[in-house]
């Protein structure tokens, strides 16, 4: 059993990308590894620096990880703010983090262009306080995406000077979580790229039956199929959630009338919304019945933030003692 660490910001609703992309995985690995799940709602400020609705978009979010399947009798979930020993470890990190290695970081340079009037210093330290979070627990996996496999590489060498300067071999160094042929990528509903939040082409799992067939109904498709030419990617796209939340008989069956060039695509959306809205129902209703439960909701967090505060407060006690602060 290896400890695992992995996060999400407390900003947007979990979609079907998210649900599909990483959350069935995080709910086979809370039955194989000592998992620690944790909303990043001191991440989210470097963004967000005054946000209007920090409490409600984080309470959202932990209803969605419980409603997708996470287990809160499985795995360790709690809130990143519950648990001082992050901020302290960042606070200790970053006196060996250099401002050059930061600024070279991509999603600084990317960040820092996109918003150009709040570039502050948790955003260029946002390596180091997620470097924070999975040497905490001293991890060994973090499952990370393409965007963020630099900073899992940067948390590696921070890992790594710090056993190098203190001389000792007191952090591992976390490596990716494979998920290999189990991570299916969930295209957007806009023709091109991913479902994303901030690409505004996503069916969220909280989203209405109503809002989810209007969603759909305006997926970008094509003329039509021509004899002799590829399927165009919006297409393929429409073909991909149809694989994912339709039977294995509705697929061959638009897959035969586009091969005969007579698909109506009308058709194919009525269908994939339908289809989409039978999947994600009793996930929305587990969402709904969850945020009125506030009782429920108080007692996972509380007993989070005691089994992780058990791990960090380990880790903090060691890194203190490693780098000589003592009492007198």
């Amino acid at each position: 059993m290896e400890t695992v660490v992995s996060g999400i910001r407390s900003t947007g609703n979990l979609h079907l990308g998210n649900y599909f992309g990483a959350m069935r995985n995080f709910v086979k690995m809370q039955e194989e590894d000592n998992c620690f799940f944790f909303i990043a709602d001191y991440h989210s400020l470097t963004t967000h620096p005054t946000p209007e609705n920090l409490f409600d978009s984080t309470k959202q979010v932990l209803v969605e990880y419980i409603a997708s399947g996470i287990d809160p009798e499985k795995c360790t979930l709690y809130l990143q703010s519950d648990i001082p020993e992050i901020p302290e470890l960042y606070l200790l990190l970053n006196m060996n983090a250099y401002k050059g290695e930061l600024e070279r970081c991509t999603t600084f340079k990317d960040k820092a262009r996109q918003q150009e009037n709040n570039i502050n210093a948790g955003l260029l330290t946002y390596p180091v306080l997620m470097a924070a979070d999975i040497l905490i627990h001293r991890a060994l996996k973090v499952p990370v995406g393409k965007d963020q496999e630099q900073h899992l590489e940067m948390a590696r060498n921070f890992a790594a000077r710090f056993n190098r300067l203190y001389k000792v071999d007191y952090f591992p160094e976390p490596t990716a979580y494979n998920f290999g042929e189990k991570l299916v990528k969930i295209p957007g509903l806009d023709g091109s790229g991913k479902m994303g939040k901030s690409e505004g082409n996503a069916i969220n799992l909280i989203d209405s039956p109503e809002v989810i067939r209007k969603k759909v109904m305006r997926a970008v498709t094509d003329s039509g199929p021509v004899a002799g030419q590829e399927m165009a990617e919006p297409i393929k796209n429409l073909f991909t959630l149809l694989k994912i939340v339709s039977t294995l008989e509705t697929v061959e069956q638009y897959t035969k009338v586009y091969n005969d060039g007579i698909i109506r695509y009308g058709d194919l959306k009525k269908q994939l919304a339908e289809d989409i809205i039978k999947f994600t129902t009793p996930i929305r209703e587990r969402i709904i019945e969850l945020q009125s439960d506030n009782d429920y909701l108080r007692k996972v967090i509380e007993q989070g933030a005691e089994k992780a505060r058990a791990s960090s407060t380990k880790t903090m006690k060691e890194v203190r003692e490693i780098i000589g602060f003592r009492k007198f």
